[in-house]
């Protein structure tokens, strides 16, 4: 660390006891002895204090978001989930099932492949946004998505689900049939996956949005399941889990919660991945490489079995995912990954220089992982987490006028986002998407019979039917800092205890008043406990004192993100000179990538200057509105327009902008060597970019699928965190060489590869026969360029196809590029 003014997100449990002054952080210690005698306070005795450990969700239907951005973000998410056609979504189920649907389907995702995942996603949402809002609009489409999809089911004897010629599948893999790789089994695009969504989507619209028939049809899908694997072994369904598959797991131990029945939860053991697992409960973090959001739900799944059935080791390995991945390969904002990855722990290089960083299904997996956790501990580092990651990654990534959600959000220093467009893109984070923003209101209150903890600070009240009370929490923050409860209770006293939580990122202890007066209180568990007998209109007020921090990258680059409290700020930034991006996808496969120009380094600002410096010499801009202006210690090497200050801004109100996040760190000195050696690789980079033709990373997702990926008896790994595939039958791909101004092919490949003979073959034509190692290398990793024929120059596309020679193995290819020299 390079400051002492760097903050580590995620501190130990007691850190807000050490704020507070108190020795320990399990046992009630009492503050403001000296109460108002006129407001009679009981303080709770230490031995009937009720732990945070102990506290349950309320019901969401009792929770509303009333004002603010998240407030906002519900509402639009609303519009956007109405705007969206149910008979569209429903089609490739109808189609399945042969029934003669009422339109077409979507585009995009949903006629490629992944037909139908998006239908389950929004049983899911129309669920939690008719539960945060009470719209009849919402629960009305409910029942009608539901009622057509019971019609698709009983034609299909239990079977509900969109994925493409599925009844041929699903037969072969009743029969042992099983043929699976990252993203695919037995040649359909992540089949598990996608019936997971349908799965879910079920079980939401039961225990969210109370809807009996949604039980009936998921119960129905799951005996349906029971026999499609009755006769599977533990090693061919094991088999089956190398393809990504979501959260089966999850949704069949709560299958077994809610039915009672044993066999669901022996399934959701069953469809735990070990692969994963068993290095998780070693203690043991193998995760550079894997896609990454293709994991967490595995683990989410293997928690729910586990507090199911009472697994301390798989708790214990689900608490050391979770650290591992928040601690030590997530971003300020909460997300992590790049281009879908995780990237190696000890180089968070990729983060600041690829365009496509953290996945937002990523951070709404994170978030279900951590609340889980906050639930079964009751320790303050999840809650934390999931504080920083719904005001940062979640909340930014929707559009606050049209609604469109984000796909990847850019770490480089001066990229942007695309957003999503209602009919047009149907990606997996369209899909958890429309969920996330009407999820705000989950975490704000938990309880317990007889006791309440505000955890989440944004105005929002709860109907605390069993105590006959109603709270309301008023806040602006993070504009202001002020909060005040309001406690009704119909002018009949009620007592319990009201526990405030003492967030960690508060410059010092909160100072609670009741009508005004000091309230008596003790604390514990990092929370601030009032008990009394509450009267009707009662007030709590208090001031959340949030501190400007900096955090720099997790692997000690010098970049450096600015925060205030929770909150992450961000710079609106000037590339090029009347510039004029598109911030909206379109309907093509890869419309969710900002492929624009990236920025030149050198119209970036840098902090100039120790971190410390930088932050004593921001200036709030507006006592109403949180904005930072930054006058000093900026540099820019080349702006673009004329400017002497940086506008700092929460990050989640920054959009159709290019923006920075993380601001490169330099002392003076080191300015100048910067901006040369940036702007080399920036024109290594464009003369790279310019002549690529078409490019592959083999092994990882979405350049498979856009590519049309197909193979026979192939695997794909990681080494030295780079993806590769190799094959002792064939893979091929398809190019893409739309001006015929292709002239060759470039290959990587990996020194240690020898004695590995394979065809390279375009079109049928063999373009070269291979035996690795090529030539002589002189790195680990080194590229051959392969001159097409002049039959290959001319052809629009180009099926890439490597095959094995007998008895020996093609690849591995760690990097495809059909380039123009």
């Amino acid at each position: 660390m390079k400051t002492t003014t760097i903050k580590h997100w995620c501190l130990a449990t007691c850190v807000s006891a050490i704020l507070l002054g108190i020795n320990g952080c399990s046992q009630p210690t009492e503050v403001n002895q000296q109460a108002n005698p006129a407001d009679k306070v009981a303080v709770t005795d230490s031995s009937v204090v009720q732990r945070v450990a102990d506290a349950r969700l309320f019901d969401l239907q009792q929770v509303r978001i009333t004002d603010g951005p998240f407030a906002h973000a519900m509402h639009t998410n609303v519009n956007y989930l109405l705007a969206m056609e149910p008979d569209k979504l429903l089609a490739p189920y109808l189609r399945e099932a042969g029934i003669a649907a009422k339109s077409e389907s979507y585009g995009n995702w949903e006629n490629t492949g992944l037909d139908g995942h998006i239908g389950g996603h929004y049983l899911s949402a129309l669920s939690l946004a008719y539960a945060a809002t009470g719209d009849t609009s919402l629960v009305e489409r409910l029942d009608y998505m539901l009622d057509e999809l019971k019609a698709a089911q009983e034609a299909g004897d239990g079977y509900l689900g969109g994925i493409p010629n599925s009844a041929a599948m699903w037969a072969e893999i009743k029969a042992g049939n099983i043929n699976a790789d990252l993203f695919s089994l037995n040649e359909r695009w992540v089949p598990l996956y996608n019936i997971d969504k349908i799965f879910h989507g079920l079980r939401d619209a039961y225990e969210i949005a109370h809807r009996e028939q949604a039980k009936t049809m998921l119960m129905d899908l799951g005996a349906w399941m029971l026999d499609i694997t009755a006769n599977l072994s533990d090693e061919q369904i094991q088999q089956m889990l190398y393809s990504e598959h979501g959260g089966l797991n999850e949704v069949f131990a709560d299958m077994a919660n809610i039915s009672g029945d044993a066999r669901y939860l022996a399934l959701g053991r069953k469809f735990t991945h070990n692969t994963i697992l068993d290095p998780l409960t070693k203690q043991q973090d193998k995760l550079t490489g894997l896609h990454a959001n293709t994991q967490i739900p595995k683990i989410i799944g293997a928690l729910r079995v586990a507090e199911l059935d009472d697994d301390q080791v798989w708790i214990d390995a689900a608490k050391f995912f979770w650290q591992t991945v928040t601690q030590r390969r997530s971003v300020s904002i909460g997300g992590n990954s790049v281009r879908e990855h995780f990237h190696d722990e000890q180089d968070f290089t990729p983060m600041v220089e690829d365009i496509e960083g953290p996945e937002t299904c990523n951070t709404y997996n994170m978030m279900k992982l951590s609340k889980m956790l906050f639930l079964h501990t009751g320790e303050q580092r999840y809650l934390d987490f999931y504080e920083r990651a719904t005001y940062n990654h979640i909340l930014s990534s929707q559009h606050p006028e049209h609604g469109g959600l984000v796909y990847f959000t850019s770490m480089r220093p001066g990229h942007y986002r695309m957003y999503s467009s209602v009919h047009d893109s149907m990606w997996c984070c369209v899909g958890s998407g429309i969920e996330n923003h009407s999820k705000y209101g989950e975490l704000v209150f938990t309880h317990t019979d007889n006791a309440v903890w505000v955890n989440l600070f944004m105005s929002a009240t709860v109907n605390w039917q069993s105590k006959g009370v109603v709270i309301e929490q008023q806040t602006r923050f993070p504009d202001q800092d002020e909060v005040s409860l309001v406690i009704g209770t119909n002018d009949t006293p009620a007592t319990f205890t009201l526990n405030i939580r003492q967030p960690e990122w508060a410059s010092k202890a909160l100072e609670v008043k009741v009508n005004g007066q000091p309230a008596q209180a003790v604390v514990a568990d990092g929370y601030v406990q009032i008990n009394r007998q509450w009267q009707h209109n009662d007030k709590v007020t208090f001031n959340l004192h949030p501190e400007l921090t900096v955090e720099q990258l997790p692997d000690g680059q010098d970049y450096y993100s600015v925060l205030y409290g929770p909150v992450v700020m961000a710079t609106p930034v000037t590339a090029f000179q009347d510039e004029a991006l598109n911030f909206v996808a379109d309907d093509s496969r890869m419309g969710h990538i900002a492929a624009g120009p990236v920025c030149p380094p050198e119209a970036l600002p840098i902090m100039l200057g120790e971190p410390q410096v930088f932050l004593n010499n921001l200036q709030r801009e507006d006592a109403n509105q949180l904005a930072f202006i930054a006058q000093n210690n900026v540099a820019i090497a080349e702006p673009v327009k004329p400017q002497s200050a940086a506008r700092l801004v929460p990050f989640f109100r920054l959009h159709d902008s290019r923006y920075q996040v993380y601001w490169p760190q330099l002392d003076k000195s080191g300015f100048d060597q910067f901006v040369t050696d940036a702007s080399a690789r920036a024109d290594n980079e464009a003369a790279l970019a310019a002549m690529t033709v078409d490019k592959i990373t083999p092994g990882e997702q979405q350049p498979e699928v856009e590519h049309d990926f197909k193979g026979q008896d192939t695997q794909a790994g990681v080494n030295n965190g780079r993806h590769w595939r190799d094959a002792s039958g064939y893979f091929q791909y398809r190019l893409s060489n739309p001006e015929k101004r292709a002239t060759a092919l470039r290959l990587t490949y990996f020194s240690g590869d020898v004695d590995r003979r394979f065809d390279v073959l375009i079109n049928g034509e063999v373009l070269a026969s291979v035996t690795l190692p090529e030539g002589q290398p002189e790195a680990d990793f080194y590229t051959v360029d392969y001159p097409l024929s002049q039959a290959m120059t001319t052809a629009e596309e180009l099926t890439l196809k490597f095959a094995a020679k007998p008895g020996s193995v093609a690849g591995g290819i760690y990097g495809i590029r059909l380039i123009a020299e």
